[in-house]
C-alpha cells in the first residue's frame, strides 16, 4: 500500500503542476488549434475541465503499467478518477456561484485542487476495493466520449452556459 499511496501523492502533485501550467498552453503556442484540443482556449467552465482531464489520463498512462501488477483494480480506479475529478469542475463551480452569485479566481483554484484531490481519494479507494472492476468497459467508454467530445467542442462549442466564458457572461 506504501506504493498506492506514493502514486496517489506523486499524482496529485504531477496533476496539479500540469493542469496549472496547462492553463496557459494555447496562449503560449500562439493560439495553435492542435494545443488547443488539449488545453483551455478561453476561460469556460468546458475548457476548464481540459485541466484536470488531460494530465489525469497522461498520468494514467504511466502509473497503470506501473502498478497493475500488484493493484490489478488500478486500471477501473483511474478511469473513474478521470470521470469523477473532471465532472466535478462543474459540479463545485457551479454550486459555488450558485451560492454566492458570482465567482472569484481564489476559489476557482480551490475547485481545481479539490476536483482533484478528491478525485485521487477516490482512485485510491477503489484501487483498494476493486468496486469499479466490473464496470470496466462501460468507464473506459465513458472515458473515450469525453475525449472526442473535447476535441469536438473546443472547435464546435454549443452555446449554452457550461461552454461561455463566465467573465463575458450578462448577469
Amino acid at each position: 500500500m506504501k506504493q498506492l499511496k506514493s502514486y496517489t501523492i506523486g499524482g496529485i502533485i504531477f496533476v496539479l503542476i500540469l493542469g496549472s501550467v496547462s492553463h496557459f498552453f494555447y496562449e503560449w503556442s500562439g493560439y495553435n488549434l492542435i494545443v488547443g484540443l488539449f488545453s483551455p482556449i478561453n476561460e469556460s467552465t468546458w475548457e476548464h475541465m481540459k485541466l484536470i482531464f488531460f494530465p489525469m489520463l497522461l498520468y494514467s498512462f504511466v502509473a497503470v503499467p506501473i502498478l497493475r501488477d500488484n493493484y490489478p483494480c488500478i486500471g477501473s480506479a483511474y478511469l473513474a478518477e478521470i470521470i469523477i475529478g473532471t465532472l466535478l469542475v462543474p459540479v463545485i463551480f457551479y454550486t459555488y456561484t450558485g451560492i454566492l452569485g458570482f465567482h472569484t479566481l481564489v476559489l476557482d483554484i480551490v475547485t481545481f485542487v479539490l476536483s482533484v484531490v478528491i478525485a485521487f481519494v477516490v482512485a485510491y479507494r477503489l484501487t483498494l476495493t476493486c468496486k469499479a472492476k466490473s464496470y470496466s468497459a462501460v468507464l473506459c467508454g465513458v472515458v473515450i466520449l469525453m475525449l472526442i467530445s473535447f476535441m469536438v467542442f473546443s472547435c464546435y462549442p454549443p452555446k449554452i452556459g457550461l461552454f461561455l466564458d463566465p467573465t463575458h457572461e450578462k448577469h
